[in-house]
């Protein structure tokens, strides 16, 4: 029964992964020797158009780079092939990373999914991938733009990584996160973790069986883990740090949706937006929140207050 159940579930997850728009991403293809000034960043997506340019300079406009950190099962050119051209349009030097595989002698995450490994260690790929960054363009902070668990392992990359630094926020590795449809306080997944749970009451081990095949974060992401109970602890932000969470209404993924807003702590700001409220009409699902006119406008505003929402251009595309 045990070994069916997994089949079962790792079935499952491959329909799910495709239904989140990020397909089963493998290993990316091998890169030609690069020249020295080419060398791309240790995980990054080099693949997405807008992205990763490696002569690009910070300009005093926008003097932080902007890292784009994909959510589960999912990739850099599934999710931000919308938001980092129009990014890089508007002056910013963008940055993208994929994370998340095990190693490959690793129990878990069998079918290699990126985003599926282990929170805690997908945080520790972004430290490093934040440190070449700034390295590269010499800026002393990036912005930094999380869909789903994307946001929420920034968060964990803030506290535990060394993104911010408590005790002296000035340096803070960190200036601005912004985040779309984030597993802030978890999950229910529509509902589906409590099936979970019905089924494990009749022996079947869901979890057990959702960590070999697809690992861990999906279950570090559902309400009232573990995982979520130590980040969450001593309050949702860090100071010094502005953070911008974005929520849509219509979200399926992250639910119930309101789950994904923060609550500010001592130096912190933080705007907590519904897309509906900037665009009434807007039906804007869990991936959407990471293209449509109506969000990409807030993470613009999240990334620069003096950005102006159009809502003749943002609201143009309500379906």
């Amino acid at each position: 029964m045990a070994s069916r159940a997994r089949s079962l579930f790792a079935a499952a997850a491959v329909v799910a992964a495709v239904a989140l728009g990020g397909g089963v991403a493998g290993a990316d293809p091998a890169v030609a020797a690069p020249g020295p000034s080419d060398v791309p960043l240790p995980g990054a997506a080099t693949d997405l158009p807008g992205a990763d340019d490696p002569s690009c300079i910070p300009s005093p406009r926008h003097p932080d780079p902007v890292v784009l950190v994909h959510g589960t099962w999912s990739n850099a050119r599934a999710t931000w092939s919308t938001l980092a051209p129009e990014l890089q349009a508007q002056g910013y030097c963008v940055f993208a990373l994929n994370y998340g595989q095990p190693a490959l002698l690793e129990p878990d995450n069998l079918l290699r999914l990126w985003g599926g490994a282990d929170i805690r260690d997908s945080a520790k790929q972004l430290a490093t991938f934040v440190d070449a960054v700034r390295e590269r363009t010499g800026a002393a902070k990036v912005d930094i733009v999380g869909h789903s668990q994307g946001g929420t392992m920034a968060r964990q990359y803030l506290k535990f990584e060394g993104g911010a630094d408590l005790l002296d926020p000035t340096r803070n590795k960190v200036d601005t996160l912004v985040t779309l449809g984030a597993t802030n306080h978890g999950t229910t997944y529509n509902e589906k973790q409590l099936l979970g749970k019905v089924a494990e009451l009749f022996g079947l081990p869901v979890q057990d069986a959702a960590a070999v095949a697809v690992g861990p974060s999906a279950v570090q992401q559902m309400v009232g883990s573990p995982f979520l109970d130590v980040l969450n602890a001593g309050g949702d932000t860090a100071p010094g740090i502005t953070y911008t969470v974005v929520a849509s209404r219509d979200d399926t993924v992250s639910t119930p949706p309101e789950n994904t807003f923060l609550q500010a702590g001592p130096g912190a700001t933080v705007s907590n937006l519904w897309v509906q409220d900037t665009c009434p009409g807007a039906r804007v699902d869990h991936t959407g929140l990471t293209s449509k006119p109506a969000a990409v406008a807030l993470v613009l505003r999240g990334l620069d207050p003096s950005s102006v929402v159009d809502p003749a251009t943002a609201c143009s595309d309500p379906e």
